[in-house]
């Protein structure tokens, strides 16, 4: 008959407990995967304990339209928080007419935004002084701060003011939502009401 010391008892047990206890890890794992259909449907209904028991929660997603000055204008999809030069970016770049000095590439993004990146020249900036001496309108959804500043009563602070908000929340619907924009009071859209148009 064999007998074995105590080490040697050892050497021989330690690694038959891992082996048993790996495997019966690896067989409560198959177990639970085979688990009733309808706890995916209970994860996904359910609360903050619930999704926490699931794993994270994938990314929110946001859709912004990026037109104007870059490589390649269209929807695209970026995750919740981006910013606005992530936009641009997704957008293939701005091309090298862009005059990104008129957008805040550092606002945030929401969804359904639309991100207008300007071209930059001199020929539009004397189109704009042009179209105010002949009397057509200045577009507050495309115009550039230099065309805002030409306004009266706009200076190159409140034109920036203008294009920020306008970066921010999207389009203007109409000459009212001006007053939003710091800076800006029913006096000054009053003046401006006939000189512009969202």
């Amino acid at each position: 008959m064999i007998t074995l010391s105590r080490a040697q008892l050892a050497l021989v047990l330690v690694p038959l407990v891992v082996l048993l206890t790996v495997a019966g890890s690896r067989l409560s794992g198959v177990g639970a995967s085979r688990g009733p259909a309808s706890a995916t449907p209970l994860a996904r209904v359910g609360g903050a304990a619930a999704a926490g028991a699931a794993g994270p929660a994938p990314a929110a997603r946001l859709v912004v339209h990026v037109v104007g000055a870059v490589r390649r204008a269209g929807l695209f999809r970026l995750r919740d928080g981006a910013r606005v030069a992530d936009a641009v970016a997704r957008a293939g770049g701005a091309t090298r007419h862009a005059d990104l000095a008129a957008v805040n590439l550092a606002a945030p993004l929401v969804d359904g935004q639309q991100v207008v990146v300007p071209k930059r020249g001199p020929p539009e900036a004397a189109g704009t002084a042009g179209a105010l001496a002949s009397g057509s309108k200045v577009s507050l959804a495309a115009a550039t701060v230099e065309q805002l500043d030409e306004l009266p009563g706009i200076g190159p602070v409140t034109a920036q003011k203008i294009v920020d908000w306008r970066t921010t929340h999207g389009p203007f619907g109409s000459v009212e939502d001006l007053d939003d924009v710091p800076g800006i009071g029913p006096a000054k859209i009053e003046q401006l009401r006939d000189l512009v148009t969202p």
